[in-house]
């Protein structure tokens, strides 16, 4: 299956509302094929000037955006309940992570499902940073962050660097021979502007792993704190960057926390990798720069 199909596949769009947050331009559901509200943190004319000159983005692509997700809950933006929610490399961006799962689950039918893809930190520039934890989570759902905490810009900007995605999966690369990036004083001057005026300055907020997302979501879950069960879950491929999990609504505790037990038992640790790899033909190393640049985009923020 290619990304797409991962990400849209067993959801009949022509007989579905949908909304997808961040499609910029490249939207993983057109409005050619269903009644789909592209979502995001500001207008089209907004975002084409915030990216314009960027080698990564299509100015001229950037989809018209039908509802700006801010001062209003999800579902007060969207003006009523969809059968399906997408999000490409957004959920990592957004400040409190358990208040943006809570309104994804209030804006949903009560068979709906939210279709994640999720930057694996094993082959991206998070490669240096410590995987998120169940208290940086709480810590921004007490604090009601709207923007980046300055725990998240400085680990962000301190240990975020260049990798190669293909030399990751070859087992070439480790903390001795990835160098952090020496950016100690814009990362203070950063961190001290969001503390003291609520600059918001983007950031990776959540590190992952397919086995860690998994295992943080059965501890929300097993808090009462989110109540979404994995419905299925796409590993991070060979020489790839991203995983992709799909969200169901899921009130029985037991069961949802069990949904998510199962898919950390099946997240795989990167195989042996000299005895399993051999040298990738030119489409895959183009499919992962295709992906790597979603990396580049601007976040939505969460409500509230």
């Amino acid at each position: 299956m290619n990304r797409r199909e991962k990400m849209v596949s067993g959801i009949d769009l022509s007989s579905s509302i949908g909304a997808e947050i961040g499609a910029l331009c490249n939207p993983l559901v057109t409005k050619e094929e269903c009644d789909v509200i592209y979502v995001d943190y500001a207008d089209a004319a907004s975002l084409r000037k915030h990216y314009a000159g960027n080698p990564s983005v299509e100015v001229d692509r950037i989809v018209e955006t039908d509802a700006i997700w801010g001062k209003q809950t999800l579902l007060e933006t969207l003006k009523r309940p969809v059968d399906f929610i997408v999000a490409s490399h957004v959920i990592e961006h957004v400040p409190d992570l358990i208040t943006w799962l809570r309104e994804l689950r209030s804006a949903l039918k009560s068979n709906g499902q939210v279709r994640l893809a999720i930057p694996d930190k094993r082959f991206t520039f998070d490669f240096l940073r410590r995987e998120t934890e169940l208290s940086d989570v709480l810590d921004s759902y007490i604090s009601k962050a709207r923007v980046p905490k300055p725990r998240a810009i400085l680990d962000y900007y301190l240990n975020a660097t260049q990798v190669d995605p293909l030399a990751a999966w070859r087992g070439e690369l480790n903390e001795s021979n990835v160098k952090r990036p020496n950016t100690f004083e814009p990362a203070m001057a950063m961190a001290r502007d969001a503390a003291e005026n609520s600059t918001y300055h983007d950031a990776h907020c959540w590190v992952f792993t397919p086995r860690s997302f998994a295992n943080l979501m059965a501890q929300l879950c097993s808090l009462g704190l989110v109540e979404f069960a994995c419905d299925r879950f796409f590993d991070t491929e060979v020489n790839t960057i991203e995983f992709f999990v799909s969200l169901r609504p899921e009130a029985d505790t037991e069961k949802s926390v069990a949904s998510w037990q199962r898919m950390a038992s099946e997240a795989t640790h990167p195989p042996k990798y000299a005895s399993r790899l051999t040298q990738e033909p030119a489409r895959l190393k183009s499919a992962v720069r295709a992906v790597c640049t979603r990396l580049l985009r601007s976040p939505v923020s969460n409500s509230r």
